[in-house]
This record gives structure tokens, sequence and C-alpha cells, in this order.
């Protein structure tokens, strides 16, 4: 029997996510999930038990490897929020990332400790273009 992949919608209640983190990071998220939805004009739905994503898309590699996606997507913990963007967006925008504020990146994630330290009109560029890849 082939294995379920992680990534994919699940039934569990948005709520049921977010009421996970507390404080400040909790009306973070809430203003996160006005601006995906917003951009991507998709309700929330959780993926894998734990990130909320926005639309959906299917890729496949080279290798034909290949599965389902969230358009946009971001993940609240305790300690950061994690943005999903499109792989390799720090050395395709890195204009963008110079006038975005406190943050961290790796190869497809973006890291915020609070949103009130970026720049809330460059965040919004930077999940534009990254639907508008995802659309391609």
């Amino acid at each position: 029997m082939a294995k379920e992949p992680a990534m994919r919608p699940c039934e569990m209640p948005v709520l049921e996510v977010l009421d996970k983190v507390t404080g400040p990071r909790r009306v973070e998220a809430d203003e996160l999930i006005e601006l995906h939805r917003q951009l991507s004009g998709y309700e929330p739905v959780v993926w894998a038990g734990r990130i909320i994503g926005f639309g959906e898309l299917s890729y496949q590699y080279e290798s034909c490897h290949g599965g389902i996606m969230p358009e946009l997507a971001f993940a609240t913990g305790q300690s950061k929020h994690t943005l999903y963007l499109t792989t390799g967006f720090a050395e395709k925008w890195p204009d963008l990332l110079e006038r975005l504020g406190k943050h961290k990146a790796s190869k497809a994630c973006l890291y915020l400790t609070r949103l009130s330290d970026v720049d809330h009109a460059v965040l919004r560029e930077l999940l534009q273009r990254t639907l508008a890849e995802s659309r391609l």
C-alpha cells in the first residue's frame, strides 16, 4: 500500500490550529489569515495538521516526483511565523528582503518573530510575487 503524502489538506478546523497559539502571536495569525485570504481569494484550509494553506496547485519535478501544495501558506508557532514562499525567493527578490525588516530566510521559508517588525507593504509584495509564480 502506497504511503500517503504528509503535505495534503486535512479535515482539521483552522481554529483548532490557531488556538494552539496565544497572546500577540495569535492576533498576528489572524492578520496573516486575512492577508493571505485577500491575496489568494481562497479560504484557509489546514495542511499536514499545522500549516494554514490557501488554494492548491500540483507540481512535478523532472524526476517525476510530484504532489500538491497550497498556493500560499503559513504556520504560526510559539516563537515565530513561518511563511512558505516560492523556492529561491531570497535570491530572486533581494531588494524586497532588504526593505522588509527583521526576518530570517531559508530556501523557501520566511521566518518572522513579530509582524510589527516588518514592513507590511513589502510582505504583501512578497506574497503577491509568490502567488504570481505559483499560478504560471
